[in-house]
């Protein structure tokens, strides 16, 4: 967990954003699991930047974000969540569903009932139910990112 923390990974991710901003008109980041607070970094409103690094964003059973994280959404935001996550809480999701709707920004919130956190990444590919919900996450983030950065 060391070498993949915020302090090591986050400048890593901002760095690669901001090159890909000179290489690209849109760009958009989904983040698993630990990328998921990266996704959320990206898609802040960032001081000292002219725009967040990112156009849009989509993050499934985040670990690590933090409340500060949730509130400096400053682009198009989905969450794919699981109902069994203990690392995007109870507490954490309902912060975000309740928070991220203040913030002005389209808000898209994916409910995956009986999911457990990282079902999206590396569900059980001969469990009907855990592929059904995998397929689902993956329509939900490729819908997503059609409309925020194909059709915009």
């Amino acid at each position: 967990m060391a070498r993949n923390s915020k302090p090591v990974r986050g400048p890593e991710a901002a760095s690669f954003a901001r090159f890909l901003r000179t290489q690209h008109k849109r760009i958009g980041a989904i983040g698993y699991c630990f990328g998921g607070w990266i996704a959320f970094q990206l898609g802040a409103k960032a001081e000292g930047e002219e725009q967040p690094l990112v156009d849009c964003f989509a993050a499934a059973h985040p670990t690590f974000l933090q409340k500060e994280e949730i509130l400096a959404v400053g682009v198009p935001v989905q969450i794919i969540s699981p109902e069994i996550d203990p690392m995007f809480t109870a507490e954490l999701k309902a912060f975000a569903q309740a928070e991220i709707p203040k913030l002005g920004v389209p808000f898209d919130y994916q409910f995956f009932p009986r999911m457990e956190h990282g079902f999206s990444i590396r569900g059980d590919r001969a469990n009907e139910e855990e592929m059904r919900g995998l397929q689902r996450a993956m329509r939900a983030a490729t819908g997503w990112f059609r409309e925020w950065l194909v059709e915009a």
